[in-house]
């Protein structure tokens, strides 16, 4: 048990602290001292790893939100927020002594819990899904954990490595990134640089090393430069502040090991930063910059006509001193500075509005879209890359047609930014032009450039399921599932039904009729899908993952619900030895890397019990065992050892061709309409022919690539809704 701590035995930093709120009249000093005398009572018999007592940090919290100029509520909350979690005390209590606000916030802070980004079990997700949720109530909750994690990561080195590496990552990936996106570019930084730190030492201290032995001559420089700029600017502007500084180990981090530039390349190690009084000073202090320096050209930005989504705002661009040593000037009004530096955390500082009016909520949209995308996807591991997808904190700023400014994490295709303008214009979208010219769907866009959306409003028209692998943000694969989910249900169930099958087949689980169903009735329940229909629709659109479940699935089915004596299935007439290697997907028993051919005669895919035939000098033709070529009984037939048992390889995709014999009545337009609905299917088609029967009737020859027999069915249920077509049956010749 931790030992009991005297209060007069150590300093929590608290008093020092307390004479500044004490100072500061916007803020309620009783409420606050009150909130640290509970906190501090609960924390009492509690040390954190460095042996500090535990008040400290909940103390240190509360300061870095007061420098960032939260309210009241905010430092309340950042004292308590581990008093419900870790001690006797409830929410209640909290509601009761410091009212419902606070009682939000801490509720907020302590749902949200760890986010172990090095596991993949579905808490991850939950928890993810908790801080969204928390962030789209209140935004003050998110604020209050980047200080707590901020603080963490301060005093991380009395961890152990492995949770040092740990929570690196998850502050990279989830933490630096959010407060990018609020635009608190302090805390940014510095999460950053700590987290580096710890994940890449070696480098850490290299890029330290190669800044320190710039270091004399790099304040020297900086001086010179901020001397001369303020010779001719002050003079002719008033009220100006000219800084400079060192870029962020992390912004170089990026740069030199990532992007693999070398220091000699990189620009913007030394920036200037000029603070003037309106707008117009900004740009006539850019006109003062480049008249002073040459200008790199491509090296200028202007983020006051086009703000970033965290309302940043400033011009930027790279100039080239009088000895060729390259720097960057930022040039902003006081207005713009304070939200450069405190981003979100301004609306409070600054006594802005509170009341969610409408340009908050337009700042806040990326919190909305991300617990959109997050509530259509069942898969943990999807959930947490997509929102680390559209946290990234690289953008690019692209224009509509109309001038409007749309941002979208780098790397995102021009069906990315159909969607981020509206569910409908990605859904009718059939092409795409940047600057005029048609592109690819697959095209990532690129800052600067006109995007305009080619749509149709033909009926039947719908984004592909390809878009999903092509797709960058969370959003638009959100929003492509909705409508597969939507529209095409039929497909979806047959698609989801075939799945299941295939996956049934591969991992061995024999059921039939009334237990088949019950089974599948269980599993659907779990996924709280209402039918076995809804359950296999999810698994049609992609928001059940069938593949991830099957272990557990399996599971279930050898303790429960496995007969003592399976009979034979037909796959299992031949033998499936486990000691082989595959070849095209096809593992033959007792032969490695052998030449194998598909039989002309029965043309086998996937999912056919399969038998192969050794022939002489040219390999093995591999036959489907009900083929007319093949004998009934191989082991009484002529030359029986030519005969060798195969089978499926259940752990390799393999694309076959399959040729199908489409029976209709003769119509105008029948063949447009089958290879129509094999388009508007996705399916692959290698040859296509027509011919008439007789003066009602005609026959289509058509060769599909296919995966499996489940989905060449699939194929002939979709061409069943063909009109006129009454018959299909595979061809018995290619």
């Amino acid at each position: 048990m931790s030992e009991i701590i005297n209060p007069t035995e150590y300093d929590d930093g608290f008093n020092e602290f307390f004479e500044e709120i004490k100072s500061n009249p916007q803020y309620d000093s009783e409420r606050i001292e009150r909130a640290y005398k509970l906190a501090r009572d609960a924390h009492k018999n509690q040390r954190r790893r460095s042996g500090e007592p535990y008040i400290m940090h909940p103390v240190a919290v509360a300061e870095i939100l007061y420098k960032l100029g939260m309210d009241n509520e905010s430092l309340i909350a950042a004292i308590l927020h581990d008093v419900v979690e870790d001690t006797d005390y409830d929410l209640d209590y909290i509601r009761n002594e410091f009212g419902d606000d606070v009682a939000l916030l801490v509720d907020g802070v302590t749902k949200l819990g760890q986010i172990p980004l090095s596991t993949k079990e579905e808490v991850q997700a939950e928890n993810i899904r908790k801080m969204f949720m928390a962030m789209n109530e209140d935004i003050r909750v998110i604020i209050i954990k980047l200080c707590d994690r901020l603080h963490n990561m301060r005093t991380l080195e009395h961890m152990p490595p492995y949770k040092q590496r740990e929570k690196s990552q998850e502050t990279l990936e989830i933490y630096a990134p959010i407060a990018h996106r609020l635009g608190i570019r302090p805390i940014k930084e510095e999460l950053e640089d700590l987290a580096i730190s710890y994940l890449d030492p070696i480098a850490y201290k290299e890029i330290e090393r190669r800044l320190s032995m710039k270091k004399e001559e790099g304040e020297a420089f900086l001086k010179e430069i901020t001397d001369q700029i303020k010779e001719k600017i002050e003079p002719v502007m008033k009220n100006v502040q000219i800084t400079s500084r060192v870029k962020s180990v992390h912004g170089l981090f990026r740069k030199v090991y990532i992007k693999g530039r070398s220091f000699e390349q990189i620009f913007d190690i030394y920036a200037v930063r000029i603070i003037v009084d309106s707008m117009i000073d900004c740009y006539n202090a850019l006109g003062i910059i480049h008249d002073m320096f040459q200008p790199l050209p491509g090296r200028f930005k202007d983020y006051i006509s086009t703000p970033k989504p965290n309302m940043y705002q400033s011009l930027h661009t790279t100039v080239l001193s009088k000895d060729g040593v390259p720097f960057e000037v930022q040039i902003r009004t006081w207005d713009m500075h304070r939200t450069a530096e405190f981003g979100i955390a301004a609306h409070w500082k600054y006594k802005l509005d509170k009341s969610g009016n409408d340009k908050m909520d337009e700042r806040l949209e990326w919190v909305h879209k991300i617990i959109e995308a997050g509530s259509e996807t069942e898969n943990p591991e999807e959930l947490v890359n997509s929102i680390k997808g559209d946290l990234s904190a690289e953008e690019v700023y692209v224009f509509t047609p109309k001038g409007d400014v749309k941002s979208l994490p780098k790397g995102s295709t021009v069906i990315d930014f159909a969607y981020s303008i509206h569910s409908a214009v990605g859904n009718k979208m059939v092409g795409a032009k940047v600057n005029g010219r048609i592109v690819n769907l697959d095209y990532q866009v690129k800052t600067g450039e006109i995007v305009e959306v080619l749509t149709s409003n033909q009926q039947g028209k719908g984004p592909s399921r390809d878009w999903l692998n092509i797709v960058k943000t969370g959003e638009s694969r959100s929003k492509i599932r909705q409508w597969f989910k939507k529209e095409k249900r039929e497909e979806n169930i047959v698609r989801g039904k075939a799945e299941v099958e295939r996956e049934f087949r591969r991992n061995y689980i024999h059921l039939e009729g009334e237990e088949l169903e019950k089974f599948i009735k269980k599993i659907s329940e779990r996924q709280h899908c209402q039918t076995i229909d809804d359950f296999y629709a999810a698994i049609g659109y992609g928001g059940i993952q069938l593949s991830r479940m099957m272990p557990g699935v399996k599971d279930e089915y050898n303790r429960h619900w496995k007969p003592q004596h399976e009979p034979e299935s037909a796959e299992e007439l031949i033998e499936k030895p486990q000691t082989f290697k595959s070849t095209n997907g096809i593992i033959v028993e007792g032969i490695d890397n052998c030449l194998i051919k598909m039989a002309k005669c029965c043309s086998p895919i996937p999912g056919d019990v399969i038998v192969g035939f050794i022939n002489r000098g040219t390999g093995l033709t591999v036959h489907k065992r009900d083929c007319v070529n093949v004998p009934k009984d191989l082991d009484h037939c002529d030359e029986p050892e030519r005969w060798v048992k195969a089978y499926w390889d259940s752990n390799v995709v393999v694309e076959a061709r399959s040729t199908l014999d489409v029976y209709a009545i003769n119509r105008d337009g029948v063949l447009l309409d089958i290879a129509t609905k094999l388009a508007e299917s996705h399916v692959k088609i290698y040859s296509i022919n027509a011919r008439p029967i007789d003066d009602l009737n005609c026959l289509t020859t058509l060769t599909v690539s296919v995966n499996s027999k489940e989905h060449l069915e699939a194929i002939s249920k979709v061409l069943k809704k063909v009109e006129g077509v009454y018959h299909i049956e595979r061809s018995k010749k290619i």
